[in-house]
């Protein structure tokens, strides 16, 4: 099965390198999209690592796409050689972590706003859901999907290679730690200037965002002190069993992709807009005497790493109770009263069991 699994995924990474290296191909012989250089939306250039790029750029997008396709097919055939690992997960961090910027998260942080903004009657400026997702950020998310089915096609070959699994509980619960105390930062000065508190920055700087942008960054601390509890979930009971008190769904698993699909693409955003934030500090283009509105961010790929980090861990322990589950179910469940008798023969039955 391990096999099967692997070669699914390095086939379809395959799939995805032809596919982007063929748009690579038709940039660069005059196709109009190509989502850097000058038909990049970003007004300052500074986003972007390809900001400076033109469309010929595209015959080196070609050539990394060719380099994506030979490592995804040496992943789907197998073998117990490292060799493709050593190509696959540089190519997947250059996918994941530096083609995007920060608008990634932007357009994710905001399009929850942009759903409710109407029913409220808020203007948000004139902005939408296209000033969120314009197409240079959706390809963006393209070139994340190809990075993201590389990395896991990597991954199911690494364990079939009988790689020692770093990820550990133990390891899990640490990680949960720092991700959630890493944002308090953020969420304190953002907090702090939707009250008027200039924390970080003058009373010049707060003054510019009186017109309700502050509001907006309170919102967005919010939605990052909510994701930090949530981040609970990966070590906690909860995260495995449905809570009582959700309707229909009480004492049922919890589903694993549930957590670790929006947990891990979190996690890509927060440090890809975190390293974003650190190259501009490296270019000086921060004042020190400004430090709220750029240090925290600054941390954000810790945060991030540590969010994917439990939710590996998350995702391998959940994993690992289910190929043990099969062995189990073939014995009693004493949790189960209407397959399991009582130890005792002498206790009671159980209450409120039906026939």
């Amino acid at each position: 099965m391990e096999t099967v699994t692997s070669a699914r995924r390095g086939y379809a990474a395959a799939v995805w390198a032809v596919v982007y290296g063929v748009l690579g191909l038709a940039w660069a012989l005059g196709m109009p999209g190509y989502p850097w250089g000058p038909t990049d939306p970003d007004p300052d250039r500074a986003l972007s690592l390809l900001a400076g790029t033109t469309p010929r750029f595209g015959w080196w997008i070609a050539a990394f796409a060719v380099l994506t396709l030979m490592t995804a097919l040496a992943l789907a055939r197998g073998g117990r050689g490292r060799a493709p690992l050593y190509a696959a997960w540089p190519v997947a961090a250059v996918l994941v972590l530096v083609i995007p910027d920060s608008r990634l998260m932007m357009g994710v942080a905001y399009t929850p706003l942009l759903l409710v903004a109407p029913i409220f009657g808020w203007g948000l400026g004139g902005a939408t859901f296209a000033d969120a997702w314009p197409w240079p950020v959706l390809n963006q998310l393209v070139c994340v999907l190809g990075g993201l089915l590389l990395a896991a096609a990597a991954s199911a070959y690494g364990r079939r290679a009988g790689r020692t699994n770093w990820f550990t509980p133990r390891r899990g619960r640490t990680a949960v730690y720092v991700a959630v105390a890493v944002p308090l930062l953020y969420c304190l000065t953002r907090w702090a200037w939707a009250l008027g508190i200039p924390l970080g920055v003058s009373r010049r700087f707060l003054a510019q965002g009186e017109d309700g942008l502050w509001l907006a960054g309170a919102y967005l601390a919010t939605f990052g002190a909510f994701g930090g509890v949530l981040t609970l979930g990966l070590t906690q009971r909860w995260g495995e069993i449905f809570p009582r008190w959700i309707p229909g769904l009480r004492g049922r698993r919890v589903p694993p992709l549930l957590a670790v699909v929006p947990a891990g693409f979190v996690s890509i955003i927060i440090t890809v807009a975190g390293l974003t934030y650190i190259r501009w500090t490296i270019a000086g283009r921060f004042s020190l005497d400004e430090w709220g509105a750029w240090l925290p961010e600054c941390f954000w790929p810790v945060w991030g790493a540590a969010l994917a980090t439990a939710t590996v861990c998350y995702h391998h322990r959940r994993r690992d109770a289910r190929t043990s589950r099969p062995e189990e179910s073939r014995t009693s469940h004493p949790e189960d009263p209407r397959t399991s008798p009582p130890e005792d023969p002498r206790a009671p039955a159980p209450e409120n069991v039906t026939a």
